[in-house]
């Protein structure tokens, strides 16, 4: 029987803790071993090893996840490359070969060019994402067809490759879309959103399930409330993305059809999964559904700018299924929506057959297996629910509550990425020339931009490159004739985009000559501009895990004079962990070892001490508002993966005091600006540290403190046809667990 600082089941709130009375005979770990019994020493070494088997858990566990993570998309996503993109060539053959001979010859592993007679087919072959892009040839013009339907950043990259060739042989180009984005969702972010909250939608359950709720994942049960999930996760997602946000209109049927299939598969694979690998399935569905299958979907970036493993990936993983089967109806009429669709009724077949045949395969060699250990007896830390209507409760919205918040805040934050009070200086060959022109400018570009004008150039070169501002419009004068966009693409590459294509469309617009000028350009390592993100939320990641996994794994470490030392030795070790994979293992980061490091401890630390909050507070619950606080609200405000001044503007505000974008600017000043920001990130990470520390100390007086373990088990699920009856077993608590239960054959 575990002895806890908490008031045990059923005794009144208002009883002392019962504590052992003295007593001459001492304490079984400080008896010799002469003194012990043989059981007892055995049992006494069992508990050694188990103790430290659960603290070694504690530290391995977050070490995988965050080191699974950050490897895949740093190796995959940190310099997005062209890599075999499909492109094709039509017109007269004459024309085409030299054509497509010369844009192969220019870079030979980027594109893979096919040349076909007909333009309407090159075209439907577009549409139909059999290729990237599709070049027709007719005599001194070039027509470039590329689907934003297909993926924005794909669009993008085929335009790189292909219009220097067709420019440098003194052809006109004319680009057309096919199959543009629309208006509710220009970014194309909506099905690649949706699929992730799908995703996480059908791996999470089965995943807290098996600690906490395992009757539920017996076949007969769980198949029809995977049904029933699967459903309610469809209507919430069609709900969010359709009346609140507006980013899906029309297509009811075929959106709900896609989400309930979507989560049914993936669940039913993941019931697979924690058939054989138990626990430790949330791993396996982790680096199958997230690690290897964000970077293979095709939504965020083309697939064809991944290393060549990704796209033989999106073949049959089923995050790429799925946001390809959204993006097919939302987006394409429907083309192409049939093998995504047989993707994933496939899975979810395969899932529940291989399911079956290992319940069969284990009830042969194991008529009588041994009760199941429930070593996550609570969700919200207090005492397991007596009532299994609670328990239950908790379980649905644990899932529930991350699928929403991660669809409605990060859908929401991005999916309309549109200038907002960008700031960007004039510069003019009079200082009356230059406030003419923002005058004019605001006229026309209402609330995009927050024009302001610079006395010289130089001025504005300085401005731009201390990221006092994205970018500056220099006028052509007599010493320079030319129009000059100044950006800064290490301080944000999509601010710097949307700078470049809108102040040259301007020069354009005026007949002026324009030339660009950046003036901190990002290395080849970090093409996209997404290392100090991916770096960043390796550092967040870490800390919050350690906290909610050792709270679980080994709740003897909860105590501060405990917690403090453990987190203090784990916080140099997994910021180590992250800059070895950044740096040496995927070549994401060259050097810079001791700022990030010493960086990364404090932020790490302050992290884990943010989370010590609510896992006080409300146990494992206390993902929902850590994650939705550092994740679901901190990437957005970071900077990072887009531009503070390309979404709503409370999270500019909160740009200033979140973790995630002290990290995320931390993170990039170090690598491109001599660290020119970092002291004021690191009292941004001193003042969450040190409030939250005191927080937990105030918690800890008033709250008690659980360190052991509740033994809690299960029976496990009799052979077919069988009656068990209600279990006896010392130890047996009063949460219905141990209740008459009837299996039918």
């Amino acid at each position: 029987m575990s002895t806890t600082s908490e008031s045990s089941p059923g005794s009144s709130p208002s009883e002392p803790a019962t504590t052992a009375p003295a007593s001459a005979d001492p304490p079984a770990d400080e008896l010799s071993a002469d003194e012990l019994s043989a059981d007892e020493a055995a049992a006494l070494k069992r508990a050694r090893a188990e103790k430290i088997g659960r603290y070694v858990a504690m530290f391995v566990m977050p070490i995988l996840m965050v080191g699974m993570m950050i490897t895949g998309y740093l190796a995959a996503m940190s310099s997005p490359t062209p890599n075999d993109m499909p492109i094709v060539v039509s017109g007269a053959t004459s024309e085409t070969v030299p054509f497509a001979d010369a844009l192969e010859a220019a870079d030979p592993d980027a594109v893979d060019v096919r040349v076909v007679d007909d333009p309407e087919a090159a075209r439907e072959m577009v549409l139909d994402q059999e290729a990237s892009g599709a070049v027709h040839l007719e005599g001194p013009a070039a027509t470039l067809y590329t689907a934003g339907g297909a993926g924005a950043s794909q669009a993008s990259v085929v335009q790189g490759l292909v219009a220097p060739q067709i420019l440098s042989q003194g052809m006109t180009l004319e680009t057309i879309d096919p199959a543009p984005l629309p208006a509710t969702d220009m970014s194309g972010l909506g099905a690649m959103f949706m699929a992730t909250a799908l995703v996480m939608a059908g791996y999470l359950p089965f995943s807290v399930l098996v600690s906490n709720s395992p009757e539920l994942l017996r076949f007969r049960r769980a198949v029809p409330l995977l049904a029933g999930w699967s459903a309610v996760i469809a209507a919430l997602v069609w709900l969010v993305t359709g009346p609140v946000l507006g980013v899906v209109e029309g297509h009811t049927a075929e959106v709900l059809g896609i989400a309930w299939l979507g989560v049914f598969a993936v669940g039913a694979v993941q019931l697979f999964f924690t058939r054989l690998f138990g626990a430790m399935a949330v791993l396996v569905g982790m680096l199958f559904l997230m690690v290897l299958g964000v970077p293979a979907s095709n939504m965020g970036m083309s697939v064809h700018t991944m290393p060549g493993l990704y796209p033989y990936l999106h073949t049959f993983l089923p995050t790429p299924a799925i946001g390809e089967a959204m993006r097919s109806v939302l987006y394409l009429d429907g083309r192409g929506v049939g093998p995504h669709l047989a993707v994933l009724a496939i899975g979810a077949v395969v899932g529940l057959a291989l399911t079956a045949l290992v319940d069969v395969i284990k009830r042969r060699r194991n008529p009588n297996p041994a009760p199941v250990v429930i070593n996550m007896p609570s969700l919200h830390g207090g005492a397991r629910p007596q009532s299994r209507f609670w328990r239950y409760t908790a379980v649905f919205l644990f899932p529930f509550l991350m699928v929403g918040m991660m669809i409605t805040v990060m859908l929401g934050a991005m999916d309309k990425p549109t200038p907002r009070e960008m700031p960007v200086a004039v510069v003019g060959a009079t200082a009356e020339q230059a406030q003419q022109t923002v005058d004019g400018l605001d006229a026309q570009m209402t609330g995009m931009f927050d024009l302001r004008v610079a006395a010289t150039s130089d001025d504005a070169r300085e401005m731009v490159a201390d990221r006092e501002i994205v970018g500056a419009f220099v006028l052509p004068s007599a010493e320079n004739p030319t129009a000059t966009v100044m950006t800064n693409q290490a301080g944000g590459s999509a601010a710097q985009q949307v700078v470049n294509q809108v102040f040259t469309q301007v020069a354009g617009a005026q007949q002026l000559p324009v030339v660009s000028e950046d003036v901190a350009p990002l290395p080849s390592s970090d093409s996209g501009g997404t290392v100090s993100m991916y770096v960043a939320m390796g550092w967040v990641l870490a800390g919050f895990m350690i906290i909610v996994v050792g709270a679980n794994a080994a709740p003897a470490s909860r105590p501060l004079r405990t917690l403090l030392p453990i987190v203090a030795v784990y916080a140099p070790l997994m910021s180590a962990l992250i800059w070895l994979i950044a740096g040496p293992i995927t070549g994401a980061v060259d050097g810079h070892f001791w700022a990030l490091f010493g960086v990364g401890i404090v932020a790490i630390y302050c992290v884990a001490m943010f989370a010590t909050i609510f896992e006080r507070l409300i146990g494992l619950f206390a993902v929902i508002p850590v994650v939705g606080v550092l994740m679901f609200l901190g990437v957005p405000a970071s900077n990072g993966a887009l531009s503070i001044y390309m979404e709503p503007e409370i999270f500019r505000i909160l740009h200033d005091y979140l973790p995630m974008p002290a990290a995320v600017e931390s993170i990039r000043s170090i690598l491109y600006f001599d660290g020119d920001v970092v002291p004021g990130h690191l009292l941004t990470f001193a003042v969450w540290g040190v409030i939250s520390l005191l927080v937990v100390v105030v918690i800890d007086r008033f709250k008690p403190l659980r360190t052991t373990i509740d033994h809690h088990t299960h029976p496990p699920t009799p052979p077919a046809g069988e009656v068990t009856a209600p279990d006896a077993t010392p130890g047996a608590g009063p949460d219905g667990d141990r209740e008459r239960e009837l299996i039918r054959a």
